[in-house]
């Protein structure tokens, strides 16, 4: 029903679309003017950003405080889409509604670039029947450090390809923000290499998989699939409670802008403490304000695994 729903929008936009194309307030790389770049999820805003800088003007397309996986365009989205010189999506997994989005676009929309391009996705190995809405690959890559890096190399692609008269600086600062993951990724192995405890309990979806692998830590959530709306079994948490008891865990882990009901029913069964972990979907409209950026949720994760797993 949604998908027919976003197909008939887009057919009535189409139809305004020569209409407003004149009152465009940036042109397609034209005169001294930044690219429009629109993007789908905070990394790649936050990507984006650090590699235009001042010679880009990047937009995050999700509302602050909304859930990623439960957005729907509107046609105001669409429209926004339209107009940029620049998409930048993570996935078919992580955004499905953007093949129909770009069908009713054509060829005179943006320059689009897919940032998993070249990403070696983790399958889901749940059970169908147990989660039929799952998702059938983690999209979460972001959260490995090393393929957010392959992240920003496609987006600087997208930059070069729009732009190259100013490919130097595009360059260089993309060079200089993988060194900042760089930095990173050795802070992350440094600081978790050396824990009393070896597993990562977490009462949300599986959004963290990336990262547990990338720093040799067992990972359990209650939710089986990677999607936010699946839900967990009394299996599931039967299981968790048993974990954390067995491994005398004192912490269990939420995540940001989805419920943590199921981490609050497993911390008063077991005395666990809470602890966020931050998957950067997307931010608030008040860590917006105030410039949070994706490394500076990362390190704040950090300071959280170092408690909750009991690191030196």
């Amino acid at each position: 029903m949604k998908s027919k729903f976003v197909k008939i929008l887009i057919v009535i936009i189409s139809l305004s679309l020569f209409i407003i194309s004149c009152e465009k307030k940036t042109s397609k790389v034209t005169g001294g003017k930044t690219l429009n770049v629109v993007t789908t999820l905070f990394p790649l805003y936050d990507f984006a950003k650090n590699i235009g800088k001042k010679k880009a003007d990047v937009t995050l397309l999700l509302p602050p405080g909304v859930e990623s996986h439960s957005f729907d365009p509107k046609p105001g989205d669409i429209l926004r889409i339209h107009e940029a010189d620049i998409f930048v999506y993570t996935g078919k997994f992580m955004e499905p509604w953007v093949e129909d989005v770009l069908k009713g676009i054509g060829d005179k929309g943006p320059l689009i670039i897919d940032s998993s391009r070249s990403v070696i996705l983790t399958e889901d190995t749940t059970e169908t029947e147990h989660n039929p809405k799952r998702l059938k690959m983690d999209p979460h890559i972001w959260l490995d450090f090393s393929k957010a890096r392959k992240m920003v190399d496609n987006i600087l692609e997208g930059f070069l390809k729009r732009d190259p008269e100013n490919s130097n600086f595009y360059q260089e600062n993309a060079m200089k923000y993988k060194i900042k993951l760089d930095k990173l990724d050795k802070r992350f192995k440094d600081s978790l290499s050396s824990c009393k405890k070896d597993v990562l309990i977490h009462g949300g979806h599986f959004a963290f998989g990336y990262l547990a692998k990338r720093y040799n830590i067992k990972y359990l959530s209650a939710y089986r699939g990677f999607a936010p709306d699946a839900e967990p079994t009394p299996g599931n948490l039967i299981e968790l409670i048993r974990m954390l008891k067995d491994h005398d865990a004192k912490y269990i882990f939420y995540e940001e802008l989805v419920s943590p009901k199921i981490a609050e029913v497993i911390s008063r069964e077991t005395g666990a403490k809470l602890l966020m972990l931050h998957g950067a979907h997307n931010v608030t409209r008040e860590d917006l304000v105030r410039g949070v950026t994706f490394i500076s949720l990362m390190e704040q994760n950090l300071k959280n695994l170092i408690k909750g797993l009991e690191c030196k």
